[in-house]
């Protein structure tokens, strides 16, 4: 194993550390033992460390080298937790290093991200060394500016690390390293899910006449929401996003195959560009149901929010994009393309929190698939993107 003052052996070391998210899998073994890693690195570096668990359980590692004063600080976002780990290929915990390529659950997504963080954040506040050799005294920096590295907890189910950061601490700017295949990403979907509540009447199957069949209902949501959707992918093209879309996850309804359905439940998820809030989301969904009320005889309905989040574009005029862009131009050789992303990401939290932000993060594949891996060569190129721009930015 590489050393873990190198990126490819951080990131070696993280994957060696079970982390998949408790939320997502029952028992799993969550963040407590990576955040404890990871305070520990910090800490031998000379980082103030910062340890929030306002769950028991989901603790999320802040560390901060301070400023001179005078500069502008910079926030380094990513998630410590991994999904699951069920049908992975071989040894999802090895992190073994072959062909170029670390190999292990969240290598990808995005253990490869932290550790560019990680060593980023230490080379560029001067510091070279670990314990009694590390530069400066505890929490001091060689730059004007905070650095602020936040390794968040549950990132891949409700995101309570990086809200539980927001409530204490704020930066000029931030860059979330989640896996990009080292293109920058300036915007990104939003999400909402919402529970529809059909409710019907029950009455034996050999007098259907008798019942409101609430499966009946169901399948007339269905109609209605393939009117929507025909509708969304008939407005203008976001140009790195694309359309929204919308769609019915799960259904359940009916009590047997003798009886008139009383009830049935439908999730709907509903990706959304930029500008288009829940708020005004759920109202295109409800103006649905009540058109179906109003002309069907029955028709009953109760709508849920269960969970949304806005979605996310970044102003490229931003000096944090604008340095990053520079910075990335020089390490690769080559201006880093630039792109949209269909799933959602914390940037999406810090955005809507009034921080400046932008997605950079390491070339790889599998993310949540059964064999994954990150390319060793784009996590030493992060680190340098980094390191440049803490440089620069906090300078």
């Amino acid at each position: 194993m590489n050393s873990e003052s190198e990126p490819v052996g951080v990131v070696q070391r993280l994957i060696g550390i079970d982390s998949v998210n408790s939320d997502l899998v029952p028992e799993a073994a969550g963040e407590r033992m990576i955040a404890a890693w990871c305070a520990d690195w910090l800490t031998a570096r000379g980082f103030e460390v910062h340890r929030l668990e306002e769950h028991p359980g989901r603790p999320t590692i802040v560390g901060i080298r301070r400023g001179t004063g005078g500069g502008r600080s910079l926030m380094l976002n990513g998630h410590l937790d991994t999904v699951g780990v069920g049908d992975y290929a071989g040894d999802p915990f090895g992190g073994e290093l072959r062909d170029g390529r670390v190999i292990g659950r969240g290598a990808f997504d995005m253990k490869g991200g932290v550790a560019a963080i990680l060593v980023a954040a230490a080379r560029a506040t001067g510091v070279r060394g670990t314990g009694a050799h590390a530069a400066g005294p505890a929490g001091a920096s060689d730059l004007a500016g905070d650095v602020i590295v936040t390794l968040v907890a549950d990132e891949e189910f409700g995101s309570l690390g990086t809200m539980e950061v927001l409530r204490s601490f704020r930066a000029d700017a931030a860059i979330v390293a989640e896996p990009s295949e080292l293109c920058l990403t300036l915007a990104h979907r939003g999400f909402a899910w919402f529970e529809v509540e059909l409710t019907g009447l029950a009455a034996h199957g050999s007098q259907p006449e008798r019942g409101i069949d609430a499966i009946v209902h169901a399948g007339l949501v269905l109609r209605a929401l393939d009117e929507l959707r025909a509708d969304i992918e008939a407005a203008p093209a976001h140009p790195l996003l694309g359309h929204g879309t919308v769609r019915v996850s799960t259904i359940a309804g009916g009590s047997d195959a003798a009886t008139v359905a009383a009830a049935c439940t439908l999730t709907i998820e509903r990706r959304m560009l930029p500008g288009q809030s829940p708020d005004r989301v759920e109202a295109e969904l409800r103006a649905l149901l009540e058109r179906l009320a109003d002309v069907v005889v029955g028709f009953r309905f109760r709508l849920t929010r269960l969970v949304a989040r806005a979605a996310f574009e970044a102003d490229p005029e931003w000096p944090i994009v604008r340095l990053v862009t520079e910075r990335a131009t020089e390490v690769l050789g080559r201006r880093p393309d630039v792109r949209g992303e269909p799933f959602w990401t914390d940037a999406g939290l810090l955005h809507e929190a009034g921080i400046p932000c932008l997605v950079v993060g390491v070339d790889g594949g599998g993310a949540h698939a059964d064999a994954e891996w990150a390319d060793a060569a784009s996590v030493d190129a992060l680190t340098e993107i980094l390191t440049r721009t803490i440089a620069d930015f906090c300078g």
